[in-house]
């Protein structure tokens, strides 16, 4: 690659990340720790940590963090050793439908949990049924404060993360490391605990990180649990009096510090880990297939974590064709009206529309930019590639909340990203474009490097040497060489992007510039069948994202590499 070109697509990608990404965290920390006239000042800071509101906020998210993780974790990684051992029936099958988490917004699974695991859900309806339950007294079984059904609903969201990132690293280990164990006659536990899981710690961390960022800022799910004892939605609530009050740019400040300070934990032990850096295994895995009925317990298993992480969504599908879904198994009286009333009502079409155009117009940001860096990375020798390769990463270890609360304080009037916002009462068209642009990037990054480390480089230097140009080369070689890749991220990129929660819930406030998710929070706020509407919007959301991922799983390269830091 032209060097020339390499370093002015470096500057290029360096000054968009500068302006669109760390300036808006760099202005949150400012907020927070600087006062005109009176310099650096911790006095924010300490006042949150001595206001007990906050520090019970604090507090909580990091527990749900930690929780969080930890409950995902138990899923995932034994899914991940199953998966990676042994031959099963509906094995390939049922390895996709483990991911249908993703496949719909947490805080939208979080009405069907509500409706199936609340005091009057349908799982106290049914012990009640059978006995087991006195209808004086039922369960709560998402906790006092709802605790426990955030936590729920970022374990059964997020562990398709971990279990991808556990599943690359588990591909990678040398099979012969631990039939050498076996050998010399070490027992499996004893095996998995020395070799096999040190050897996935690249994969857990990385894996680990994100989850913990991820449920650490979580918004949508406590807001739709009215669990309101929680920093992000302290955060949320903040934003009515944004000019005059600087305490939740002080909680963002120290969120965004502890997401910083766990993003370089994990990269910390990764880079002092030489079991991230080892070589390709040059033996296959060889999987087992156990006797007897052992094979189909491993394929129960799966269809159990799969009934389970489906239970959202089926509260959702439920709740969008109930007339009336109280205190019952199942609705007694079912209806599409929820379906044709959606279509009609105001917010609904707009914000569909709303979002294709917003995702439309990220996605196509996101790909020319993918390109121009995953070339830098792969393609050319220049110095500084490994800093821009860790630099487009970022996004996925700085948390959307931070991000989203930065693009609103830069777009207030007057402030450096208020012509973003200009026009007819004030459209957040472009701010919104941008915002999601910078935080979906690593999809189509990831895609394309991946892309070019596949293909053979010979194919373009042949081209080059018989006298195309390199934008001949690259439009008529390296382009159709790519196309699975890039498809793949982008469509990753346009789906998530569609569905983002914490950008559209902050940055979209005026209900004509509403996306799908915005619509849906604002559904759920209604009284009457609010409910009802926002999981007919919902359902229609999760098949959207559902098609999407299972085309970008079909094109897409190898497990992980998507949520790879």
């Amino acid at each position: 690659m032209n060097t020339k070109l390499a370093y002015s697509l470096t500057a290029f990608v360096g000054l968009f990340f500068a302006v669109f990404f760390l300036y808006p965290a760099v202005v949150v920390l400012k907020e927070a720790f600087y006062v005109d006239g009176q310099g650096f000042t911790f006095s924010f800071v300490g006042e949150v940590f001595k206001n007990p509101v906050y520090t019970e906020g604090l507090w909580n998210a990091f527990a749900l963090g930690i929780t969080s993780t930890v409950a995902a974790m138990g899923i995932a990684l034994p899914l991940a050793m199953i998966g990676h051992r042994y031959l099963f029936p509906f094995k390939k099958s049922l390895s996709a439908l483990i991911l249908i988490p993703l496949v719909l917004p947490p805080f939208v699974g979080a009405v069907g949990v509500k409706q199936i695991l609340g005091i009057q859900g349908a799982l106290n309806a049914f012990l009640v049924k059978i006995g087991l339950v006195d209808a004086a007294m039922p369960v709560d079984w998402l906790g006092e404060g709802r605790f426990w059904g955030v936590v729920i609903m970022n374990a059964l969201h997020l562990y398709p993360i971990l279990y991808m990132n556990i599943a690359a690293s588990l591909s990678n280990i040398d099979p012969a490391m631990e039939q050498a164990a076996q050998n010399l006659g070490c027992p499996p536990w004893r095996r998995f605990l020395r070799i096999t899981l040190p050897l996935t710690t690249p994969g857990i961390f990385a894996g680990g990180a994100i989850v913990f960022i991820w449920s650490f800022t979580e918004l949508g799910v406590p807001l739709v649990f009215d669990y309101t004892r929680v920093a992000p939605v302290q955060v949320y609530d903040g934003i009515k009096d944004l000019g005059s009050n600087p305490f939740p740019y002080a909680l963002v400040a120290i969120m965004l510090l502890v997401s910083t300070l766990v993003f370089l934990l994990s990269k910390a032990v990764l880079g002092r880990s030489k079991l991230g850096t080892a070589p390709r295994p040059k033996g296959k895995n060889i999987e087992v297939r156990p006797k007897g009925g052992k094979a189909w317990l491993c394929t129960f298993f799966f269809v159990g974590v799969f009934f389970i992480a489906s239970l959202p969504h089926a509260g959702v599908v439920i709740l969008s064709l109930a007339h009336d879904w109280y205190a019952t198994v199942l609705p007694e009286v079912w209806t599409m009206a929820h379906y044709e009333e959606a279509l009609s009502h105001p917010l609904v079409v707009p914000s569909i529309q709303n979002s294709l155009f917003y995702a439309s117009m990220a996605t196509l940001v996101d790909l020319i930019l993918g390109v121009a860096i995953a070339w830098v990375i792969v393609r050319s020798t220049i110095r500084g590639r490994a800093f821009l390769d860790a630099l487009v990463m970022l996004p996925l270890a700085v948390p959307g909340l931070v991000m989203a609360f930065g693009y609103l304080a830069l777009s207030q009037d007057g402030e450096a990203f208020y012509f973003l916002v200009q026009g007819a009462k004030e459209n957040p068209t472009w701010l919104l474009v941008v915002a999601y642009a910078v935080r979906r990037l690593p999809y189509v990054v990831r895609s394309a490097v991946a892309g070019l480390q596949q293909s053979n480089i010979a194919l373009e230097e042949a081209a080059r040497s018989l006298g195309a140009t390199p934008a001949r080369t690259l439009r008529r070689v390296s382009f159709p060489l790519l196309g699975a890749n890039l498809i793949a991220g982008g469509i990753l990129a346009f789906a998530f992007a569609m569905l983002e929660v914490s950008d559209s819930l902050i940055l979209a406030q005026q209900s004509e510039h509403f996306p799908i998710t915005k619509a849906i929070y604002s559904l759920i706020s209604m009284l009457g069948n609010g409910y009802e509407l926002a999981s007919a919007l919902g359902v229609w959301a999760m098949l959207f994202l559902g098609i999407s991922i299972i085309g970008a799983v079909v094109l897409g390269g190898k497990k992980g590499g998507l949520f790879r830091m």
